[in-house]
């Protein structure tokens, strides 16, 4: 009866304060999704926009749906075979009590899935950004809902869902550098390749159109980031979030600075897009290794990944593959490089007490991020490949080239995304004063 007693003393309780802060995580995550939108919208033609932005606005509704009907209980669900969760009782989220905890967490299962839901909204809208221009918005919607169902579904449920065979393994990825970046970025890789490149690919000048909206988006998203990256442990009841806000702040800081010294170097200037796209980088990199590294570890993470995926951007002319808005190149690249440098910067003293090989640690943890890297990487890519040529095969992907040309907004969503008709020509807006006759002057004199 004491052991009995101690036990139901020792279990979580709910706590309103981590309930509070983890639903507050979860809106500034649902934020990044809009954020992306305008990150990818700036840097299209102005012919693309709106599909730009609608591609991200979509999976909002899309995953949510899905993530309720059984999404939530494939990625999270009991363990079957290391490879995919189900628990009958969530689908349709039916017979979740509103007080019941997740569990070993002081939050209720409500909290978590809602959190956990915008994680996999975004997934999928980062893909969007290496397919702009040339996309059919019909397909890119059915292809949201097959990715989500066969490959980020399951890929969550191996990384983060108890009996996952990388949970097991002991695979650290704090906030989704595998399930996330290099899911997403393998994926952008997988279909493009099927899908082939955009008309006037190298020829044509291909500058983004509004870099204040570019910016505008990167602030959203390292404002949302906070909440994706320290809501990830899911309170904050031993300092573990706080080390991993910290962290967010310094390699994204790291990240930007290397990124336009890199490009200062190399082509002469400064540019925003390079600071927006250096930040975002940095973000991407220290997702996964930010609860397992130290504050310093952190700027070498940013740093390194600032460098290695400005360089990595232009692979896509050697190599001659069209990732239109570089998804390839910082959030394949970022998530790589994050995962495996935990491998090399695990400090110890975080997340757990696993320490890496500048800290003693030997090998042991780099090889099982080796694992959980490339077999996510390889999974993600043949899946996602096969599914956009299985569509492209059926329905099709990519809309008309005349369409392509003229504009993508025009053609499947009949609307453009600046209209300055009512802007006047070239007469005055404001009307002058009429002359006054020679006869009438005669008169008052």
């Amino acid at each position: 009866m004491a052991s009995a007693i101690t036990l139901a003393a020792d279990a979580p309780t709910l706590s309103s304060a981590n309930t509070g802060f983890m639903l507050i995580c979860s809106a500034l995550v649902m934020l990044m999704t809009p954020g992306l939108a305008f990150f990818y919208g700036g840097m299209v033609r102005v012919k693309s926009t709106l599909n730009m932005l609608m591609m991200s606005f979509i999976s909002l509704g899309i995953v949510t749906i899905l993530w309720v009907l059984y999404g939530f209980s494939l990625a999270f669900g009991t363990d079957s075979g290391s490879l995919i969760g189900w628990n009958s009782d969530w689908v349709g989220l039916s017979d979740i009590g509103l007080t019941e905890l997740w569990d070993g967490y002081t939050i209720p299962v409500f909290v978590f899935l809602v959190f956990q839901l915008m994680f996999a909204v975004i997934t999928p809208a980062l893909i969007s950004g290496a397919l702009a221009d040339r996309v059919k918005f019909s397909a890119w919607a059915l292809f949201v809902a097959l990715w989500a169902t066969v490959v980020y579904f399951p890929v969550a449920h191996w990384v983060w869902g108890a009996g996952g065979w990388a949970f097991e393994l002991g695979v650290i990825d704090f906030a989704g550098g595998t399930a996330v970046h290099i899911n997403a970025g393998a994926a952008a890789l997988g279909v493009i390749l099927v899908i082939g490149k955009r008309v006037g690919f190298k020829k044509d000048p291909m500058r983004p159109h509004s870099l204040p909206l570019v910016m505008l988006g990167a602030g959203l998203l390292w404002f949302g980031w906070f909440g994706f990256n320290a809501g990830s442990w899911l309170g904050n009841d031993d300092g573990v979030g706080a080390l991993m806000f910290v962290n967010t702040q310094v390699a994204t800081a790291a990240a930007m600075l290397a990124w336009l010294i890199y490009e200062k170097i190399r082509h002469g200037a400064f540019t925003t897009l390079g600071a927006a796209s250096g930040a975002v980088a940095g973000l991407v990199a220290i997702t996964p290794a930010g609860g397992a590294v130290s504050p310093l570890g952190a700027i070498a993470v940013g740093a390194i990944a600032g460098v290695l995926c400005a360089m990595a951007v232009g692979l896509k002319y050697k190599f001659g593959y069209d990732d239109s808005l570089d998804v390839v190149g910082v959030h394949l690249v970022g998530g790589v490089l994050g995962s495996l440098l935990i491998g090399f910067f695990a400090s110890g003293k975080g997340q757990s007490d696993v320490k890496g090989l500048f800290y003693g640690g030997g090998l042991d943890q780099l090889w099982k991020q080796c694992a959980g890297v490339f077999a996510i990487l390889a999974y993600s890519l043949i899946a996602s490949a096969i599914l956009a040529f299985l569509l492209d095969k059926t329905i099709g992907m990519r809309v008309p080239e005349d369409d392509e040309v003229a504009g993508i907004d025009q053609a499947e969503h009949a609307e453009t995304a600046y209209d300055f008709s009512g802007a006047g020509g070239g007469a005055r807006s404001t009307a002058l004063p009429a002359p006054v006759p020679d006869t009438a002057k005669k008169v008052d004199a």
